[in-house]
């Protein structure tokens, strides 16, 4: 077994362990929040840890209802620009706590007066020393240079403190059982392994979701290109339709992420749209409607709240990427070029 398929099947009990440890950290944020009025979050991040931000983009805003912002950390660490983030929260996700842009935006935030908080799966990292509060994922060691389980755990973090702030029990009651439903979706791991051989010699494909499961379309994707090395296009389904539909013809691989709750019915059109080019479709679904229009149909058993859909959506991803890479004579815990940390400024 490759170190990566090991570290997928850690996750269950990383996530459990992750907001159990979390808990009192995530508590005591959430108190300065509301104690500050804090109506603006920014979030500094790079790579899979970005993707985990466009998550906590989609799902702050959702339940609570607070204006959330990407940050471009160039802007403070190329152009030194002095930005005014008094009245936010200024959160930095890196899992190596290493990210040198995404320490240097946290750094200047705060001496602007901005509230910080970390994620991270590192203690004693740089980022720890600029975070006010410090959210560890407690996920152990990840040896493979492609990230998973410090990805969910983010995640999972992410989704506890939005559920402290919103005070919503879909989404605190959701992560308690949600390792008992990860552990049943791996399950899919000897239907994905056989599954992907029909897909060994591709070298493009795009991979489609919408709304909060925009963060899985990318970080499925970069897994993908990772570890793969394919040309692996992430899309919002609606974009999609604004011009990239057009490379789609005969054959062209589309993989579609379409958990049920608001974004379903959108997904269910867009198959439609695809199947009528003659796409290839590797539907990731849990309604048998969509699946029936899917070349390959991949069902996602356990029901989820949509809110949460992210941290269970992305483990078929996490193994289809695994077991290309496989497929193709690639490792996938070594990817050429890539190394486990990479500091940019």
């Amino acid at each position: 077994m490759s170190i990566m398929l090991s570290e997928i099947y850690e996750q269950p009990m990383a996530v459990q362990k992750a907001v159990e440890s979390g808990r009192t950290v995530a508590a005591a944020l959430v108190v300065e929040l509301k104690k500050r009025s804090i109506r603006h979050v920014v979030i500094a991040a790079r790579g899979t840890s970005d993707n985990a931000a466009t998550y906590a983009k989609y799902l702050i805003e959702i339940v609570c209802g607070k204006s959330v912002a990407l940050a471009a950390p160039s802007v403070t660490t190329l152009y030194d620009a002095v930005v005014d983030m008094s009245d936010c929260l200024v959160l930095g996700i890196s899992q190596s706590g290493q990210a040198t842009d995404v320490v240097q935006t946290l750094a200047a935030a705060r001496a602007s007066g901005a509230l910080t908080a970390g994620i991270t799966n590192v203690a004693n990292s740089p980022l720890t020393t600029v975070s006010d509060f410090v959210l560890l994922c407690q996920a152990g060691e990840e040896r493979a240079v492609a990230a998973t389980k410090t990805y969910t755990t983010s995640l999972a973090l992410i989704a506890l403190v939005a559920g402290l702030w919103a005070q919503n029990g879909e989404i605190l009651d959701g992560l308690t059982s949600l390792p008992q439903k990860m552990m049943s979706v791996l399950q899919l791991d000897e239907s994905i392994s056989n599954t992907v051989e029909r897909y060994r010699y591709i070298t493009e494909c795009t991979v489609l979701a919408r709304g909060l499961n925009q963060a899985t379309a990318l970080e499925a994707a970069l897994k993908m290109t990772e570890t793969s090395y394919l040309v692996c296009k992430p899309y919002s389904g609606a974009d999609f339709l604004h011009g990239p539909i057009a490379m789609v013809s005969e054959g062209f691989p589309c993989i579609l992420y379409a958990p049920d709750g608001k974004t379903y019915p959108f997904m269910v059109e867009l198959a439609e749209k695809l199947r009528d080019r003659g796409a290839e479709l590797i539907i990731f679904a849990r309604d048998s409607g969509i699946l029936t229009l899917a070349t390959r149909p991949l069902m996602i058993g356990p029901e989820v709240s949509e809110l949460l859909s992210p941290i269970l959506y992305i483990l078929p991803g996490q193994l289809w990427a695994c077991h290309l890479a496989q497929s193709r004579g690639q490792n996938p815990d070594q990817p050429r070029g890539l190394s486990k940390v990479t500091l940019t400024k």
